[in-house]
């Protein structure tokens, strides 16, 4: 009988690929291994995993532009286990879509912690909505909106502002009618600010939230990297909305009020 998950593992070292495989078939993974960033991106395109762990130091392409490659045409999570310690890798690698950063050497326990926090992230069928035209609806609103048809539907204002729509259950962000393309991280994370629409949300509850484990990164600044990117992306689609505010000090508050 197959195993319903499936796994990608990017490693050139023979030895801790076969280490990492045995963990993740054990873990209930059907597992595929590969030892160049070719052969990687070209399982992945054939497999749709639902879990990669990428080495960045590979023959043939750098692991970050194989990461890159892969949100292009998958939203699986994908963990970095690279020998790289300098804080820069880190972020760059989840700057380009990573979910989580493990450095060499690491124990199983640990790779086997973080692969089940992934795991946990919350996928609920849950939409939020702001449409031109309906009135403010505070955060207490858009947590007791009930499911209709499977899917929970809330409204936000716009008062004026091109709308945006987010739909949990779809995993799909529309600014003016357009899909923007975000990644896990990027999703998760508006979509938790969204829900606290209004409220300042501690970048601390952030991590809690989004990556959803005790094993985060060594600072909270990996948000602050996130969110850039978020934010770049959500100006590019509507450059006089300012929707993601941030509160010096504390954290940020999505705000669906134009400047």
């Amino acid at each position: 009988m197959m195993n319903e998950r499936i796994a990608v593992v990017v490693e050139d070292d023979h030895d801790v690929g076969d280490v990492i495989s045995k963990l993740l078939d054990q873990a209930g993974f059907d597992v595929v291994v590969a030892s160049t960033g070719a052969d990687a991106l070209a399982v992945i395109r054939e497999r749709k995993p639902d879990l990669v762990t990428l080495d960045l130091s590979l023959p043939d392409i750098d692991g970050v532009e194989v990461c890159r490659q892969i949100r292009l045409v998958s939203d699986c999570y994908v963990i970095v286990v690279s020998g790289r310690t300098a804080e820069v890798d880190r972020l760059i690698g989840l700057e380009v879509g990573a979910d989580d950063y493990l450095v060499k050497p690491f124990s199983m326990r640990e790779l086997q912690a973080r692969v089940a926090a992934l795991f946990r992230r919350p996928r609920t069928s849950e939409a939020l909505v702001s449409e031109p035209g309906h009135t403010t609806q505070g955060t207490a609103a858009l947590r007791s909106t009930e499911p209709t048809g499977g899917i929970a539907v809330a409204a936000l204002p716009t008062l004026g502002c091109r709308h945006l729509t987010l739909n949990r259950g779809a995993r799909e962000v529309l600014v003016g009618g357009v899909e923007i393309d975000l990644t896990r991280t990027e999703f998760d994370l508006l979509a938790h600010l969204v829900a606290n629409s209004g409220v300042v949300v501690p970048r601390e509850e952030l991590l809690r939230a989004v990556w959803a484990t005790e094993f985060v990164p060594d600072s909270t600044h990996v948000v602050d990297v996130h969110l850039a990117n978020l934010r770049r992306k959500l100006r590019n689609a509507a450059p006089d909305n300012e929707w993601i505010r941030t509160i010096r000090g504390v954290g940020f508050r999505f705000d669906p009020c134009c400047p």
